[in-house]
């Protein structure tokens, strides 16, 4: 069972959740159902969830498959907190109208778990059909 990634899996599902509960209260408060009715704080709002979906879901997948592939618990701790600390500034970053450092921390950590995770999956894979 990889709970190192499903633990991961749970805090990012957490931060989905408040994502999705401000593009809720924004449509509540702006009375839009559907799109983003021509409102730019929401329409940020519905990107800054949507990204983290996007983004999150496929290093997720990677840590899970790293895990199970017997990669060193610290390098998943990492490339997990990474994850969570890069979808936190992305976040931020992206909600602000303004341009922000957050956004390139946050594209600059995914990049770098993702890459990470992808190039230790590889490995397993050679590893495992050499043997």
């Amino acid at each position: 069972m990889p709970a190192i990634a499903a633990f991961y899996a749970g805090l990012t599902g957490l931060l989905l959740i408040v994502l999705a509960l401000r593009v809720s209260a924004r449509r509540m408060r702006l009375k839009v159902s559907l799109g983003d009715g021509g409102d730019e704080s929401l329409r940020r709002a519905i990107r800054v969830h949507a990204n983290a979906v996007e983004w999150a879901l496929p290093i997720l997948l990677l840590l899970a498959l790293a895990e199970l592939n017997r990669a060193p618990p610290l390098r998943l701790h990492v490339c997990g907190i990474a994850l969570l600390i890069e979808r936190l500034t992305h976040a931020m970053g992206l909600s602000r109208a303004s341009k922000s450092s957050g956004r390139f921390v946050g594209i600059a950590l995914n990049s770098v778990a993702l890459i990470v995770l992808a190039v230790r999956d590889i490995f397993a894979f050679v590893r495992l059909s050499l043997v």
